[in-house]
This record gives C-alpha cells, sequence and structure tokens, in this order.
C-alpha cells in the first residue's frame, strides 16, 4: 500500500465524517516528523555544519601563517588529517550517515592538499590538471559511499575539469561542443542515477539530487542551443539539437509518468529560451524585442496554467 500523503488525507477529511481526533492521530503517524526524526536531523546537521567550520577553519589557517609554515609541514598536516579521517571511518563504531559526512569532509581535504601543493611548487591552483587528480583520488571513495553529496561534489569537480581543459589545452573546442560534452556528461549521470533508483529502491538517491542533475543538463543544453544559434559551428550545434530534442522528449514522458512537476516546467522554460533566441536571430529590432515579450509572458503563463491543473488531477 502506497503511503499516505498530507492531501489524501484532506480530501479523506472533506467528503466523510472522520473526526477530528482522529484525523490528528492519523497527521501525527504519517505525516508529521517525530521527535526522533527531529533529533536525527538536528545530530547530522550539526556534524555536517561542524565539518565544513573544519576545513574552512583549516584553510583559514594555513592561509593566515602561510609565510611562516615549513612545506613539509603544511603537505604533512593535510595528510595526516586525510589519514586520521580516514581510519576514524574504517574502524569507528558511529553511524552509516555520520561516517559519509566524516567521508565528504576527507574528500575536500583532497582538494586542499591539491592546493597547498600547487602553491608550493606553483603547479597552479586552477589547472585542470589539479581538479583532474582530485576528482580521480575521491572516486572510489564515491562509488563506495552512496552519498547523495559527495556524488554531487564529485560531478562538480568532473565539469570543472572538462571546461578548464577545454580553456587551457583543447583551444580548438567550439563553445557549443564544450557544452554538448557538459549535456551527454550530466545526462549520464542522470540516466544512471535514474536507473539505479528504478531497479534497486534502497540505493535510491534524494530528489533534490536527481533535480540538479535534469537542472544541470537543461542548463548545458539550453545555453549551448541558444549561443550556437549565433555561432558558426553548425555541425556541433546540430547533433545537440539532436541529442537535446530527445532528452527533452525523454525527460516530458518521465515527468509524465512519474509526476513530477520539475522536469515539466524546467524544459518548457527551456524551450521558451531557445525559442527567444531563435528570434532575436532573425531580427533584433524594436518590434522583434516587443513579440518576444509578449511571446514570453504568454507561453509561461501557459506552462504555469498546465502545470496547476496537472497537480490537481494528480491530486483527485
Amino acid at each position: 500500500m502506497a503511503k499516505i500523503e498530507r492531501d489524501d488525507i484532506q480530501i479523506i477529511s472533506r467528503h466523510s465524517n472522520w473526526s477530528v481526533k482522529n484525523i490528528d492521530q492519523t497527521l501525527k503517524e504519517n505525516i508529521y516528523s517525530t521527535k526522533e526524526a527531529w533529533q536525527k536531523f538536528l545530530r547530522l546537521f550539526f556534524i555536517s555544519l561542524g565539518v565544513s567550520f573544519t576545513i574552512a577553519g583549516i584553510i583559514f589557517f594555513f592561509a593566515y601563517n602561510w609565510a611562516h609554515l615549513d612545506k613539509f609541514f603544511k603537505i604533512g598536516l593535510v595528510e595526516g588529517l586525510i589519514t586520521a579521517t580516514t581510519l576514524v571511518i574504517l574502524f569507528s563504531k558511529l553511524s552509516h550517515d555520520i561516517k559519509n559526512i566524516i567521508l565528504t569532509g576527507a574528500a575536500m581535504l583532497v582538494g586542499v592538499l591539491f592546493a597547498i601543493f600547487g602553491q608550493i611548487y606553483q603547479t597552479g591552483a586552477n589547472a585542470y590538471d589539479f581538479f583532474l587528480g582530485w576528482t580521480l583520488l575521491i572516486t572510489l571513495w564515491v562509488a563506495v559511499s552512496n552519498f547523495a553529496p559527495l556524488w554531487l561534489i564529485f560531478i562538480l569537480l568532473t565539469n570543472t575539469t572538462i571546461v578548464l581543459y577545454s580553456q587551457q589545452i583543447a583551444h580548438n573546442w567550439s563553445f557549443v561542443f564544450i557544452t554538448t560534452l557538459l549535456f551527454s556528461c550530466n545526462s549520464v549521470f542522470l540516466i544512471a542515477t535514474l536507473f539505479i533508483n528504478k531497479i534497486n529502491n534502497a540505493l535510491k538517491p534524494p530528489r533534490w539530487f536527481t533535480n540538479s542533475l535534469a537542472l544541470a543538463v537543461v542548463t548545458s543544453s539550453t545555453i549551448g542551443i541558444s549561443f550556437g544559434l549565433f555561432d558558426n559551428s553548425k555541425g556541433t550545434l546540430f547533433v545537440l539539437l539532436t541529442v537535446s530534442l530527445l532528452a527533452y522528449s525523454a525527460g516530458i514522458w518521465y515527468g509524465l509518468k512519474a509526476r513530477n512537476g520539475f522536469y515539466l516546467s524546467v524544459i518548457p522554460f527551456s524551450v521558451i529560451v531557445i525559442i527567444s533566441a531563435l528570434l532575436i536571430k532573425l531580427s533584433d529590432d524594436f518590434g522583434m524585442f516587443f513579440l518576444i515579450t509578449i511571446f514570453v509572458i504568454t507561453s509561461v503563463t501557459l506552462v504555469i496554467k498546465n502545470l496547476i491543473n496537472l497537480q490537481k488531477k494528480w491530486i483527485n
């Protein structure tokens, strides 16, 4: 039996003689967070906050005392912290969630270690190989942890590596090709996440994580296509248009099937932006900008109206 939702209780209460006492009891049992749930949330929240402040403190410690510290002490201190946190994760009896939070902190310390190394030996703190090494060294941790925040950091590092590589090494890559590459990379992560969610409910990622990936995919395609309309990379633009059309169609289908309004909102808004860019490509005079304004207002209103109607249909 599916879990009862707040909307179900409201509908039943309006069309039945369900007593206020029983409604209140049902809300407490199925909707409201319990004392134990709040305690777990606050415990994980403060631990995450503590780990974040600790990493920030380490960074500021090195920044403030950089000139007074020996280079071997700088590197050895961070390596010792990474080793200590790893040993705590492996041999302590802490809960699984707390270990994952500490592991995320250790992954951030790997980046601090690379930054210190790059600063000492002047290898460059914004070089693509800095982020590539950081990404590769935490790959195993990311794979075994199954922790959404750590996966998000890994994906951000992957995207950053691609962008910096295109700027520093692959100078012949066009902007449309870069956005196509980012679109493909994030699409692979999103498809893999949704597939894992389907075959194994125990590994189900949180919705904010899949929505973040979907937003990255849509943003990459929107920027790439809009820019490509004014660029000469027609071949790459055609490829991006083709794969985006397939991805958008699959996204609309999935949004309707899973009753997820996020996909049904970001994809139409992306299409609105792309059509607006196409109209500007055709003409950039005052009359066209007035037409684009009318088009955006009308299309956004229709999208919102359809989303509201869908939400009502799903609730009922």
